[in-house]
């Protein structure tokens, strides 16, 4: 069943959500497989029918949604940069987070090489290609092409033990001289208008695999008790306001008003009102239906546990209050 973001029940669902669904979409090889066969980027007037498809997906499975939502990313962020959209069978991730030694680029002769390492790389061994972010010479940072599957390049392995998204092993990729492509200039990657847009991609997938859940209790609710009642409508309302918000996002991504500062701040309110959505579905599905389908649901208990880690991408307190500090530097009050 398609996830709309326009409201209500869609009759008819967009050619892109449809080609989703008569796709088997149900891990993570068969959701690369159709996110190959996808070109539309945010930002061209297909924006809503992007994120409705990835909702979609992870209202399936949210490790299908999981592996996929990283390559369409790189995909958008290649078109942006003016590189190409890459054609055939290779498959991309995005590995731009930070932590301990920052990932080295260097200039050799007229070629860059890269070397260190990379936490949390998804799919590192099942991919074809990476955009990877790195400090420069300069100590300016770039975004750099490499290939995950020539020399040089080592996959951590055995270091993903979470329950949740257990098929998108998501460790560190070691990396020795390993040719890179610059892609723009130092800073362009986090400086594009489509750095914001990614995130919002990300809660459209988090809402997916809410709107998963409350399909469960909807159907748990037609026995009429009156606890089922109660928090099928407090759902419905906390998933409304998710909805409403990737909505609205996607409309002003496609018209051209969601850049710069006003695309970092819209960003930061959409992410935060999809994820508290997300966790308070998380609570009344579990206070609705209690442990049963937990301990005896596979595809239910999988779930939750994917739901639980894929929202802790959201930063809770600390990009609370990051969104408080962008607020502050505006001149007045924001409402």
């Amino acid at each position: 069943m398609p996830v709309s973001l326009l409201g209500g029940r869609p009759g008819h669902p967009d050619p892109l959500v449809t080609s989703l669904l008569d796709h088997p979409v149900t891990d993570p090889a068969s959701a690369l497989a159709w996110a190959r066969t996808v070109d539309a980027v945010p930002g061209s007037g297909e924006t809503r029918q992007l994120w409705e498809a990835l909702a979609t997906a992870a209202a399936i499975d949210l490790g299908a949604a999981r592996a996929m939502e990283p390559h369409l990313d790189a995909i958008a962020i290649l078109a942006q940069a003016e590189h190409g959209v890459p054609a055939g069978e290779e498959t991309w991730g995005v590995y731009a987070a930070e932590g301990g030694e920052p990932l080295r680029a260097h200039k050799q002769g007229d070629s860059w090489i890269v070397t260190g390492t990379k936490q949390w790389c998804s799919l590192a061994g099942s991919l074809d290609l990476a955009l990877v972010s790195a400090t420069r010479d300069d100590d300016r940072r770039g975004l750099f092409a490499v290939a995950l599957r020539g020399p040089g390049v080592q996959v951590e392995e055995g270091s993903w033990h979470a329950r949740g998204l257990a098929e998108i092993p998501s460790g560190p990729v070691h990396f020795t001289d390993v040719s890179a492509t610059p892609i723009g200039e130092p800073g362009w990657y986090l400086e594009r208008p489509g750095f914001s847009w990614g995130g919002m991609a990300v809660a459209a997938c988090w809402y997916g695999g809410a709107v998963g859940l409350a399909r469960s209790v909807f159907s748990a609710a037609s026995s009429g008790k009156p606890f089922l009642l109660m928090h099928l409508g407090a759902i419905d309302e906390l998933l409304e306001s998710g909805r409403r918000a990737l909505a609205e996002g996607a409309a002003l991504v496609d018209s051209g008003e969601a850049s710069g500062a006003r695309g970092r701040l819209l960003t930061k309110r959409v992410r935060a009102t999809v994820a508290r959505a997300v966790e308070e579905t998380l609570t009344r599905v579990g206070h609705a239906l209690g442990p049963a389908p937990l301990a005896l649901d596979k595809a239910h208990s999988k779930r939750v546990a994917d739901l639980e880690l894929y929202v802790r991408q959201h930063h809770a307190e600390k990009d609370q209050a990051a969104l408080g500090e962008t607020l502050l530097r505006s001149d007045a009050p924001p409402w």
